[in-house]
């Protein structure tokens, strides 16, 4: 099972556009999807969460998103969005690579995912609410963009003990 580190808020390969993927088939291609998706996996096991990571979280300036979601399971390569709804919905997100931290963001409710799939077949995902969201979080990846990033604004940047402690007091979104 190879298990990558996940690179932490700070390292700029989390900061880099990445390249387009050519070709999926090669087996260098194939180990980076096999390596995302255990370490998807094991980051899971660890910290009881996780749906998705995305390959420069392994030091990979890839396109290649890895989902494990019940709605869709797999590898997405060069994943574009095509079209947006209007509507949006406020959450708190997280990721691997801050994972004490939690930002509460807006997304779009809606998408239209266009994307490789492991074959190099292309595909369109049609999504809404958790797996949009989800979606949205892991192709910021792949375009240099981070959570905090979309940050409502700076005070809703917060420490997941806080959080849990904030949760317990006052209703907050999910």
């Amino acid at each position: 099972m190879p298990v990558k580190d996940i690179l932490l808020l700070g390292d700029p390969i989390l900061r880099t556009r990445c390249t387009a993927v050519k070709d999926v088939r090669p087996g260098e291609v194939q180990q980076i999807v096999a390596d995302l998706r255990d370490t998807l996996e094991d980051f899971k096991k660890r910290n009881g969460f996780g749906r998705g990571i995305a390959a420069p979280q392994i030091g990979h300036a890839l396109q290649i998103i890895y989902l494990n979601f019940d709605l869709f399971s797999g590898p997405l390569f060069n994943p574009r969005i095509v079209s947006r709804s209007k509507a949006m919905f406020q959450l708190w997100d997280d990721c691997f690579s801050f994972p004490d931290i939690l930002v509460a963001v807006k997304r779009h409710l809606r998408i239209e995912v266009a994307y490789q799939d492991e074959l190099g077949t292309k595909r369109i995902l049609r999504a809404e609410g958790a797996l949009s969201e989800l979606l949205q979080h892991e192709i910021d990846h792949i375009n240099g963009i981070l959570a905090i990033d979309r940050a409502i604004d700076s005070k809703h940047i917060v420490l997941r003990s806080e959080w849990e402690k904030m949760r317990s007091r006052v209703p907050v979104m999910v």
